[in-house]
Order: structure tokens, then sequence, then C-alpha cells
């Protein structure tokens, strides 16, 4: 079994509830790279404090993370085992997307350091559905390279919430 995985996905696609499945299966500490990226009040965090964050818990023997953004993805990809690549169809993460941000609007859970969604939140220039329709392409690009160069880590890349569900029921995490 890996000691240093990645979930990596399209926004929306579930990364976050994955990884704490698999760290709940695994016993592999977790970190959740919302809580590193952002302070309370929705302030990024800077990114040379992000860098050196992200790079601490990269240096330890053990984790789990839940994304790796474009300006510090460097550092897990030069010390992770295995990528679990969420290649989702855009209409499944796009209405997983919309159907936890309007969740979360109604009922006022707490997320990243106790940032909470507003209804202004998905209709911000910053909002996370905006940032779905950005980054969707990229990120769906990066996967399908990783697999086709087959140079780096590993990488098991699921195509469906059914495909990542069998795999987490089988038990073979590799």
């Amino acid at each position: 079994m890996p000691d240093r995985i990645l979930l990596y996905g399209v926004t929306g696609s579930g990364k976050t509830i994955y990884a704490a499945r698999l760290a709940e299966k695994t016993g592999l500490p977790w970190y959740s790279v919302d809580d590193l990226t952002w302070d309370q009040g929705w302030v990024p965090v800077p990114l040379a404090e992000q860098r050196r964050r992200v790079d601490e818990i990269c240096a330890r023997e053990r984790w789990i993370l839940d994304t790796a953004y474009g300006q510090w993805l460097d550092i897990p990809l030069a010390r992770v085992q295995l990528i679990v690549a969420l290649d989702f169809p855009r209409w499944v993460s796009l209405t997983r997307l919309v159907r936890r941000t309007a969740a979360r609007i109604v009922d006022r859970r707490p997320i990243c350091n106790g940032n909470r969604e507003s209804l202004r939140t998905p209709f911000s220039a910053d909002s996370i559905v905006v940032w779905h329709f950005r980054s969707f392409r990229r990120r769906q690009a990066r996967i399908r390279a990783w697999v086709e160069e087959g140079t780096g880590p590993a990488v098991r890349r699921f195509t469906s919430p059914r495909m990542i569900e069998a795999w987490f029921n089988a038990g073979a995490i590799e």
C-alpha cells in the first residue's frame, strides 16, 4: 500500500470525501488542502505560505492530500506514490458541486477554517462554480497526460463514481 497519496480531480468530483474515506480505510493522515489555503473570512493564504505548508506535509513519510493547486503541484508530485485521479464527466462533477453548494448555503455548515458559503458566493467572480468551468479542461487534460505518459507515480484513473466505489469495496487500495 502506498504511504503518500494525492487525490486529484476536477472541482466538484468529490476529492475531499474520497480522501477522508481513504484515510479512514488506510490509517494514513489526511490533510485538507482547503484548510491549508484559506484563512477565516475567505482570505487566501499567501502563496509562499501555502507552499511552505504543503512542503512540510509532503516531507513526511505518510500523507493524503485531497488536491493540489497548480502553484505548488510540483511539491506533492516529487514525493507522491499514488495519484487517485477523479476524471468524471462534467455533468457529474457540476451536479455534485451545485448540490453541495446549495446545501452549504441552506444549512450554513462551516467548511475550511470556519468559512461558510452564502447566497452571494456562487455568483461572485471567484465563485467555485465559475472556477469549475475555468479549470475543468485543464485538470482533465493533466490527468489524461499522467496516464498516457506513464513515467511518473502510479495513477489510478476513475471515470465514474461507480468505478471508485468498486475500488473501495474491493479493498484493493494499491
